[in-house]
């Protein structure tokens, strides 16, 4: 299992800030088009994965070693580029190696989005319910009806209005979740707020969510790995190509070859299109790239502009602390992982890396 460098960071992986807003979904111009070529899936319970190589696609090869450098300058353990769900590029770093496990930090927030819209499908709740329903009277500090005003979807979005100025933002005990703003009228990454929709998919469903999680998704397309537990966080745990396995099921929407894991579009559409009025850059627990504006974690302000001027505009994203890195660009069914250590900004979620990166992607690749 991968080792992290600084022991505080360890315990302050996922910590998440910024505002939140309302509660329906916004504009659609992320939403991933499964038109724009066959996708090759990989045999789940098998090692086979199908190459093709740069050369092939078209691609500057001449461009190819300055991204293997920045790479390997910034840090990087392990690193993957699927195109048409085929491996073009797989590198690994120092002694990190293919079977190796990496955290994969806030980026495994994408996984829980997808957990709990399987959830919902299969009935066992609703997003626009109050989160009380799965939680009982009382799992805050809040009053009852402040507490029946926050809805699953609020968590989702990172609207919930509990307070992020508190002492440990990473605690979801009672005593931590206290009132700051009504739920829906600002938008903060908070991660306390985030980490308990494991508590309310464990309760609608019956089965502990991390069990849950492995059977509907984990399991059902090839992937290894876990979520483990450290301090207040959940943290999920898996080797490079796990990685990307997820991010090919969603770059097809959830379908993993014909084995359909997630079936309700409109909850995908939901998850990975704007969500809210107060961060256009944020989808449920998903970044969305090619907005007019964006929040940031760990802070109030609104930045005019898109996350990352250098990146595709349809890009969505998985982005976790230390920059971690899962990016999608449906209309080019190209998919992206980056897997290691802090590539110098301690961010997070969104860091100038992702820019710089991009720059030498679109060099390698083409814009």
């Amino acid at each position: 299992m991968k080792r992290f460098t600084h022991p505080f960071l360890l315990l302050c992986l996922v910590l998440v800030f910024s505002c939140s807003s309302d509660d329906g979904p916004g504009d659609d111009d992320n939403i991933p088009d499964p038109e724009t070529g066959e996708l090759y899936f990989p045999p789940v319970g098998s090692a086979e994965w199908e190459t093709t190589s740069p050369n092939d696609l078209g691609w500057d090869t001449t461009a190819e070693q300055a991204l293997y450098d920045l790479l390997e300058e910034k840090g990087t353990d392990g690193f993957i580029i699927l195109k048409d769900g085929k491996i073009v590029v797989e590198w690994y770093f120092g002694d990190f190696t293919a079977g190796d496990n990496h955290s994969w930090n806030s980026a495994g927030k994408t996984l829980t989005a997808m957990t709990v819209g399987i959830a919902q499908e299969e009935g066992f709740l609703s997003i626009g319910d109050s989160s009380m329903d799965y939680l009982g009277e009382g799992w805050s500090m809040l009053t009852p009806e402040q507490e029946a005003n926050i809805s699953v979807r609020h968590h989702l979005t990172m609207t919930t209005g509990l307070d992020y100025t508190v002492d440990d933002p990473f605690c979801y005990d009672k005593e931590c979740l206290l009132y700051k703003n009504e739920p829906g009228t600002y938008w903060y990454y908070h991660n306390a707020a985030y980490t308990i929709l494991d508590q309310i998919v464990t309760s609608a469903t019956g089965t502990d969510f991390k069990t849950y999680s492995y059977q509907k998704i984990r399991d059902r397309i090839g992937m290894q790995g876990n979520w483990i537990t450290v301090g207040y966080n959940n943290l999920f745990f898996s080797n490079t190509r796990s990685m990307a396995r997820f991010g090919l099921l969603c770059l097809n929407q959830g379908t993993w070859d014909d084995t359909e894991i997630l079936s309700d579009k409109t909850y995908f559409t939901e998850m990975t299109t704007t969500s809210q009025n107060l961060n256009p850059s944020y989808g449920y627990l998903w970044w969305l790239n090619g907005k007019s504006q964006h929040k940031a974690p760990g802070s109030e302000t609104t930045f005019e502009g898109e996350l990352f001027p250098d990146a595709p505009d349809d890009l969505i994203a998985g982005l976790g602390a230390f920059d971690q890195k899962l990016y999608l660009v449906p209309s080019e069914n190209l998919m992206i992982v980056r897997l290691g250590d802090d590539a110098g900004e301690n961010q997070l979620g969104p860091s100038s890396f992702d820019n710089l990166l991009w720059e030498r992607l679109n060099a390698f690749i083409g814009e």
